[in-house]
């Protein structure tokens, strides 16, 4: 038989486990390092960007004006590309596509204004 203390006294001991270890970070758990703070643009830079944005307000309201108005010219329809696709003036003449045109340069004059009234420099620190 076996010895009954025996079995007692081993039933109630727990068996020990090992010592936690340190917490250790990974590279994927360690929060990013904080952005760096955005670098202010050049005097040139700066003159270049309102350059751009001018010249890009200027060409959508010249090409909008232009849709607007020149399909409804006679330069639209008595022009030399119409002379060698005939096929192509039934369809540059219809209503409906100077419509189109003239619909889109008003969409170009939008684009370009709405562009001039929400330009916003960055501010420097």
């Amino acid at each position: 038989m076996t010895d009954p203390t025996l079995f007692s006294s081993s039933s109630n001991k727990l068996p020990e486990s090992p010592a936690p270890e340190p917490e250790t970070r990974t590279a994927l758990l360690e929060p990013p390092p904080a952005p760096a703070p955005p670098a202010s643009p050049s005097r040139l830079q700066l003159w270049m960007h309102r350059i751009s944005v001018f010249l890009f307000v200027l060409v959508s309201a010249v090409a909008g004006v232009l849709l607007i108005i020149l399909p409804w010219t006679p330069q639209w329809t008595d022009n030399s590309l119409l002379f060698s696709y005939p096929g192509l003036r039934p369809v540059v003449t219809h209503g409906f596509f100077r419509g189109v045109c003239s619909g889109l340069g008003v969409l170009d004059i939008w684009i370009g204004f709405w562009e001039a009234l929400h330009y916003h420099e960055q501010e420097e620190p």
